[in-house]
Protein backbone atom coordinates (compact mmCIF):
# COMPACT_ATOMS: atom_id res chain seq x y z
CA UNK A 1 0.00 0.00 0.00
CA UNK A 2 1.35 3.39 -0.83
CA UNK A 3 0.36 6.16 0.93
CA UNK A 4 0.09 10.26 -0.10
CA UNK A 5 -1.47 11.84 3.14
CA UNK A 6 -3.45 14.61 1.45
CA UNK A 7 -5.16 17.42 4.21
CA UNK A 8 -9.20 17.75 3.52
CA UNK A 9 -10.65 20.60 4.97
CA UNK A 10 -14.80 20.02 5.22
CA UNK A 11 -17.10 22.81 6.07
CA UNK A 12 -20.49 21.20 6.87
CA UNK A 13 -24.06 22.97 7.23
CA UNK A 14 -26.32 20.91 9.56
CA UNK A 15 -29.09 21.72 7.42
CA UNK A 16 -27.75 19.29 4.57
CA UNK A 17 -29.22 15.72 4.57
CA UNK A 18 -26.87 12.77 4.60
CA UNK A 19 -27.41 12.08 0.67
CA UNK A 20 -26.16 15.65 0.72
CA UNK A 21 -22.80 15.37 2.73
CA UNK A 22 -22.17 12.02 0.86
CA UNK A 23 -21.96 13.88 -2.24
CA UNK A 24 -20.20 17.44 -0.59
CA UNK A 25 -17.76 14.83 0.45
CA UNK A 26 -17.30 12.99 -2.16
CA UNK A 27 -17.20 16.33 -4.61
CA UNK A 28 -14.52 17.56 -2.66
CA UNK A 29 -12.16 14.07 -2.32
CA UNK A 30 -12.32 14.38 -6.43
CA UNK A 31 -10.89 17.75 -6.53
CA UNK A 32 -8.02 17.39 -4.07
CA UNK A 33 -7.02 13.93 -5.94
CA UNK A 34 -5.72 15.60 -8.98
CA UNK A 35 -3.57 17.03 -6.60
CA UNK A 36 -2.14 14.05 -4.80
CA UNK A 37 1.24 14.26 -6.43
CA UNK A 38 2.27 17.11 -4.26
CA UNK A 39 3.84 15.98 -0.96
CA UNK A 40 2.41 16.63 2.37
CA UNK A 41 5.84 18.33 3.16
CA UNK A 42 5.56 21.10 0.24
CA UNK A 43 2.05 21.27 1.23
CA UNK A 44 3.23 22.36 5.01
CA UNK A 45 5.98 24.74 3.73
CA UNK A 46 3.75 26.51 1.11
CA UNK A 47 1.26 27.32 4.17
CA UNK A 48 4.54 27.87 6.59
CA UNK A 49 3.06 25.21 8.64
CA UNK A 50 5.76 22.58 10.87
CA UNK A 51 4.48 19.25 10.60
CA UNK A 52 5.14 18.37 14.26
CA UNK A 53 2.57 21.20 16.18
CA UNK A 54 -0.46 20.41 13.25
CA UNK A 55 -3.74 19.16 15.18
CA UNK A 56 -5.07 18.77 11.31
CA UNK A 57 -2.52 15.70 11.14
CA UNK A 58 -3.41 13.76 14.46
CA UNK A 59 -7.04 12.68 13.13
CA UNK A 60 -6.60 10.30 9.88
CA UNK A 61 -9.75 8.93 7.97
CA UNK A 62 -8.71 5.71 5.75
CA UNK A 63 -10.61 4.01 3.64
CA UNK A 64 -9.28 0.94 2.10
CA UNK A 65 -10.29 -2.18 -0.29
CA UNK A 66 -8.86 -5.56 -0.11
CA UNK A 67 -8.85 -7.37 -3.41
CA UNK A 68 -7.70 -10.41 -4.85
CA UNK A 69 -6.77 -9.29 -8.01
CA UNK A 70 -3.44 -8.15 -7.12
CA UNK A 71 -0.90 -10.79 -6.44
CA UNK A 72 2.34 -9.77 -7.25
CA UNK A 73 3.80 -6.28 -7.61
CA UNK A 74 7.09 -4.99 -8.43
CA UNK A 75 8.97 -1.65 -9.15
CA UNK A 76 11.75 -2.12 -11.36
CA UNK A 77 14.08 -4.79 -10.22
CA UNK A 78 12.14 -4.95 -6.70
CA UNK A 79 9.41 -7.17 -5.93
CA UNK A 80 6.84 -6.41 -3.30
CA UNK A 81 4.90 -8.73 -1.03
CA UNK A 82 2.12 -8.22 0.67
CA UNK A 83 1.97 -7.48 4.52
CA UNK A 84 -1.32 -8.35 6.81
CA UNK A 85 -2.94 -5.63 7.42
CA UNK A 86 -4.06 -6.71 11.15
CA UNK A 87 -0.01 -5.57 12.23
CA UNK A 88 -1.07 -1.97 11.61
CA UNK A 89 -3.78 -1.67 13.94
CA UNK A 90 -1.49 -2.50 17.01
CA UNK A 91 0.09 1.43 17.70
CA UNK A 92 -1.67 4.37 17.18
CA UNK A 93 0.31 6.42 14.88
CA UNK A 94 -2.24 9.37 15.38
CA UNK A 95 -3.94 10.91 17.80
CA UNK A 96 -7.46 9.46 16.16
CA UNK A 97 -7.66 7.09 12.91
CA UNK A 98 -10.87 5.94 12.00
CA UNK A 99 -10.23 2.91 8.81
CA UNK A 100 -12.63 1.65 6.65
CA UNK A 101 -11.74 -1.63 4.95
CA UNK A 102 -14.09 -2.92 1.90
CA UNK A 103 -13.43 -6.43 1.72
CA UNK A 104 -14.15 -7.66 -1.88
CA UNK A 105 -12.51 -10.90 -1.25
CA UNK A 106 -14.93 -12.11 2.14
CA UNK A 107 -18.51 -13.89 0.66
CA UNK A 108 -20.42 -10.85 2.12
CA UNK A 109 -18.95 -8.42 0.23
CA UNK A 110 -17.97 -6.60 3.93
CA UNK A 111 -17.36 -3.29 4.99
CA UNK A 112 -15.67 -3.33 8.20
CA UNK A 113 -14.66 -0.05 10.60
CA UNK A 114 -11.70 0.09 13.33
CA UNK A 115 -11.00 2.95 15.56
CA UNK A 116 -7.15 3.57 16.75
CA UNK A 117 -6.67 5.53 19.27
CA UNK A 118 -3.90 7.09 21.59
CA UNK A 119 -4.23 5.52 24.99
CA UNK A 120 -2.95 8.83 25.87
CA UNK A 121 -5.88 10.84 24.63
CA UNK A 122 -8.68 8.21 24.33
CA UNK A 123 -9.53 5.78 27.87
CA UNK A 124 -11.02 2.34 26.64
CA UNK A 125 -14.69 3.61 27.51
CA UNK A 126 -14.36 6.30 25.42
CA UNK A 127 -13.57 4.73 22.24
CA UNK A 128 -16.25 1.88 22.89
CA UNK A 129 -19.10 4.49 23.78
CA UNK A 130 -17.34 6.78 20.28
CA UNK A 131 -17.72 3.37 18.83
CA UNK A 132 -21.17 2.43 20.06
CA UNK A 133 -22.86 5.49 19.08
CA UNK A 134 -21.10 5.29 15.27
CA UNK A 135 -22.56 2.47 15.27
CA UNK A 136 -26.46 3.91 16.06
CA UNK A 137 -25.94 6.14 13.54
CA UNK A 138 -25.07 3.51 10.79
CA UNK A 139 -28.06 1.99 11.62
CA UNK A 140 -30.36 4.74 12.07
CA UNK A 141 -29.13 5.58 8.98
CA UNK A 142 -29.20 2.13 6.81
CA UNK A 143 -31.45 -0.21 8.45
CA UNK A 144 -34.49 -1.21 6.91
CA UNK A 145 -36.44 -1.74 9.65
CA UNK A 146 -35.52 1.41 11.40
CA UNK A 147 -38.33 1.85 13.89
CA UNK A 148 -36.87 5.76 14.84
CA UNK A 149 -38.37 7.17 11.06
CA UNK A 150 -40.95 4.72 10.23
CA UNK A 151 -41.70 6.75 6.81
CA UNK A 152 -39.18 9.51 6.34
CA UNK A 153 -35.97 8.61 4.90
CA UNK A 154 -33.27 9.28 7.09
CA UNK A 155 -30.84 9.50 4.84
CA UNK A 156 -32.55 12.95 3.09
CA UNK A 157 -33.27 13.89 6.74
CA UNK A 158 -31.31 16.96 7.65
CA UNK A 159 -28.04 16.42 9.64
CA UNK A 160 -29.42 17.92 12.93
CA UNK A 161 -32.00 15.58 13.21
CA UNK A 162 -29.84 12.63 13.33
CA UNK A 163 -29.01 11.81 17.03
CA UNK A 164 -26.14 10.70 18.62
CA UNK A 165 -27.72 8.92 22.05
CA UNK A 166 -27.71 5.39 22.41
CA UNK A 167 -31.51 3.90 23.47
CA UNK A 168 -30.50 2.89 26.97
CA UNK A 169 -29.17 6.79 27.14
CA UNK A 170 -32.72 8.47 26.06
CA UNK A 171 -34.50 6.14 28.66
CA UNK A 172 -32.54 7.22 30.92
CA UNK A 173 -33.00 10.97 29.98
CA UNK A 174 -36.79 9.91 29.70
CA UNK A 175 -36.63 8.93 33.58
CA UNK A 176 -34.96 12.08 35.31
CA UNK A 177 -37.21 14.20 37.31
CA UNK A 178 -35.86 17.91 37.28
CA UNK A 179 -37.08 19.97 39.87
CA UNK A 180 -36.45 23.74 40.40
CA UNK A 181 -34.14 23.94 43.13
CA UNK A 182 -35.50 26.72 45.99
CA UNK A 183 -31.82 28.29 46.36
CA UNK A 184 -31.37 29.15 42.36
CA UNK A 185 -33.81 32.02 40.79
CA UNK A 186 -34.95 32.20 37.77
CA UNK A 187 -34.77 35.89 36.28
CA UNK A 188 -34.25 36.97 33.45
CA UNK A 189 -32.40 40.52 31.70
Amino acid sequence: MFVSTLPYRLQLDSDWSFDELVEHVQKKCLSILEHSHYPLQHILTDLHLNQSNIALLETIFNFLTVSSEVHHLSLDNTSLEEVSMDSSYEVAKFDFMLTFIHNLTSDNDLLSCHFICSRDIFDDMTVLLLANRFQHLINHLFSSTSTLTSSIDTCLMPLMKLSLILPEESEEIQHIIFCRQANIVGEGM
